[in-house]
């Protein structure tokens, strides 16, 4: 006789009939079991994050005004919908052109809707709620992603859907967390974590007189080791990114520059520490590749040599307020410019630019020791919280 047989009920067939019916059930109706455990899972995040949708767009309304009427949340509401088809790619000649007519045709959008919105507020918070708007579509994106594909596993009841969901629910909330983190921020105009670029630029301006050469993108002449620097940052305190590549590319050809050091706030690595420095050749410029594009070109032509010096974050630090690791990083940020000044010879013209989001950073030295002191006080309301929930 089998020895599987004895264990499982030995000479006894009524046992042997139940544990072939139990398998047969089991085999029938776990599946549905476990799509229903995955389901629940699901609509509870689907839920929390289109609460999270809700919060941000309520955040963007209180920053307009701090009284709405039905036009306002509707109009704001009407403008989460927002979105921007990219351009056909099958033929790649002229698709940075194309790329950037739409971005500005974007850009053009969201300041006509402000200014329409909310015409009172000044030019800077004009820009602050501008970038709200953008983190609060972002998170009203992925809830209706998420949402979009719950009522599609509840349809085609496919576990294979619902798993593969599953398995980046961890990754999707963490996204849309910060991102909300980041639209409150944003919407204050509060300094995040990607404005590393115009703090440091602006630590180096310090009182010297700046000019807007594009758009929103301001310039300071200074010296530093011999060697006549062209500093450039997105103009703040409003939140803006500004026009990075069209500037380079103008300084480029009025004046014959010896060397180019961008600096910018880079994802790191799990396992990497918050706030380490590192240095390599090339353009540290995110987004969609356009105005990296215009800096490329020029370099190419002029045969100029590129450094560029990253400060290392995670992608919801970058969102985030910033964090105090990331404020401290200045001093190694300016021995690793020093590093590459000493690469040109005196009297050399270089241009120093900060690229990211000047969401809460201002214009000179003044307003960096003002964003310093709320960086401080933000990391230990931070770390307070963080106690009291442990």
């Amino acid at each position: 006789m089998n020895p599987v047989f004895f264990q499982i009920g030995g000479d006894n067939w009524f046992s042997w009939i139940i544990w072939i019916v139990f398998m047969m059930v089991f085999f029938l109706f776990y599946p549905r079991i476990m799509l229903s455990q995955i389901m629940w899972k699901l609509e509870r995040t689907a839920r929390e994050l289109e609460i999270l949708s809700e919060k941000s767009k309520g955040i963007v309304i209180k920053e307009i005004t701090k009284k709405p009427n039905k036009t306002v949340k509707d109009s704001v509401s009407r403008f989460f919908e927002f979105f921007m088809i990219q351009p056909v790619a099958l033929d790649p000649y002229g698709i940075i052109k194309k790329f950037d007519h739409l971005i500005q045709n974007q850009k053009e959008r969201f300041r006509y809707f402000v200014k329409q919105i909310a015409p009172k507020l000044n030019e800077e918070k004009q820009a602050c709620i501008q970038m709200g708007l953008a983190g609060g579509i972002t998170v009203h994106e992925i809830a209706k992603i998420v949402r979009h594909y719950v009522e599609l596993i509840r349809k085609t009841k496919s576990i294979q859907i619902a798993m593969i969901l599953q398995m980046q629910l961890p990754l999707i909330e963490r996204i849309a967390r910060a991102m909300f983190r980041g639209t409150k921020a944003l919407s204050k105009g509060q300094p995040i974590g990607d404005g590393l670029g115009p703090f440091i630029i602006a630590n180096l301006i310090g009182s010297k007189k700046t000019r807007e050469i594009e758009e929103d993108i301001l310039m300071a002449e200074t010296k530093m080791d011999g060697r006549l620097v062209f500093l450039l940052k997105a103009k703040g305190p409003g939140g803006r990114i500004g026009r990075p590549g069209k500037a380079v590319e103008k300084l480029i050809r009025t004046n014959k520059i010896a060397r180019i050091i961008i600096i910018d706030a880079a994802a790191k690595l799990e396992g990497e520490k918050t706030g380490s420095i590192a240095e390599g050749v090339g353009v540290a410029l995110g987004g969609p590749g356009v105005e990296r594009s215009y800096i490329e070109d020029m370099v190419v032509k002029k045969d100029i040599p590129l450094d560029s010096i990253i400060v290392k974050m995670s992608q919801e630090e970058a969102i985030e307020p910033m964090r105090k690791v990331i404020k401290d990083s200045l001093p190694e940020v300016k021995k690793s410019i020093k590093r590459s000044l000493e690469k040109t010879r005196r009297g050399d013209k270089v241009i120093i630019t900060g690229v990211g989001n000047s969401s809460g950073v201002g214009n000179s030295k003044k307003d960096v020791d003002k964003l310093a002191r709320w960086v401080d006080i933000y990391e230990r309301r931070l770390k307070a919280r963080q106690r009291k929930k442990r």
